[in-house]
């Protein structure tokens, strides 16, 4: 008998959720209950100039409101606690060390300003591959940098393609040398970074599912190389298209672009559900619908793969 489905939805407590955060909430809750797993709520707070406990309340009491419950996690505990990533640092230094001692890990001394300006690819996303340049400092360098200078540790990355076929997008690869280049770990203030934080919490908490929104599908060769050092499994990716404003930007947090303050005040939440439904393609139109009336229903060849142009009206209210 195979175990149940464990997804899990993984937000960033530093603000206001949007409109394109709750798609991605939405389809990763209807894929669980329409699977009969186990549903995770996991708050992403490493950060602690951006995460707030304010904002974890607020983000737990907008899902309610929305219908989506969850099984474990933020609020409700579970056996694979803490759901907090700002009380499980004692895990990324195990995990942290364990990298190090496959003789994987080195600092990195390089200002931002240096890294931008090295000679170096970009990403899709416009971010500067990183070349490498610290990789090869002997200890004496290092020592003597480190007298000045607080260093980010990063991961040796091979000359190797890694693919992986993701539930929505189908198949993609990359070189992870080439197009992703050593990564960071644990930046210079000794806060553990996001590529290591997910893999091991991924893991840890036994995630067969993950569900997240298009703009992290270049994130997954490297969670998943992370997770083959550390002896961990892989879940399954979907990742969502994104919501765009008519201009092409995409919505965020930043430009508050319909966070869930306007969104409770303009709509119910049969309303909200129902024209996410729609965006997604579940829904011909956007018609007030329940959560729990799309799990009947749900399948993952009706969700649509390209981004989605969000109409100016909605926006507007």
């Amino acid at each position: 008998m195979h175990a149940p489905v464990r997804g899990r939805f993984a937000p960033s407590p530093s603000g206001r959720m949007h409109l394109g955060n709750l798609f991605s909430a939405l389809l990763a809750w209807l894929s669980v209950r329409a699977k009969g797993g186990v549903m995770v709520l996991r708050m992403e707070d490493l950060d602690p100039d951006r995460c707030r406990e304010e904002y974890a309340l607020q983000l737990a009491d907008d899902l309610r409101w929305l219908g989506l419950d969850w099984d474990e996690g933020y609020g409700a505990g579970g056996p694979h606690g803490p759901y907090r990533q700002r009380e499980r640092t004692e895990r990324y230094a195990g995990a942290f060390q364990a990298l190090e001692a496959q003789g994987l890990v080195y600092p990195c001394f390089c200002t931002r300003a240096e890294r931008l300006a090295a000679s170096a690819p970009h990403r899709s996303d416009g971010s500067a591959v990183y070349p490498g340049t610290c990789r090869t400092l002997t200890q004496a360098e290092r020592e003597q940098r480190a007298r000045t200078r607080s260093p980010a540790w990063r991961l040796m990355v091979p000359d190797r393609t890694a693919g992986f076929t993701d539930g929505l997008q189908g198949s993609y690869a990359e070189n992870l040398g080439r197009d992703c280049g050593d990564f960071i770990l644990r930046r210079s203030d000794g806060v553990y970074a996001y590529q290591l934080a997910v893999a091991v919490d991924d893991g840890g908490m036994e995630i067969s599912e993950v569900v997240r929104g298009r703009d992290l599908l270049d994130s997954t060769p490297r969670q998943q190389y992370l997770l083959e050092l550390l002896g961990l499994p892989s879940p399954e990716y979907y990742h969502v298209p994104l919501l765009l404003a008519p201009d092409g930007r995409r919505l965020s947090k930043r430009e508050r672009d319909l966070d869930m303050g306007v969104l409770r005040r303009r709509y119910t939440p049969e309303e909200l559900t129902g024209l996410l439904a729609h965006l997604a393609g579940l829904l011909e139109r956007s018609t007030p619908v329940r959560a729990g009336e799309l799990v009947s229903r749900f399948d993952w060849a009706r969700v649509r793969s390209a981004d989605v142009i969000v109409d100016d009206t909605i926006l507007r209210g």
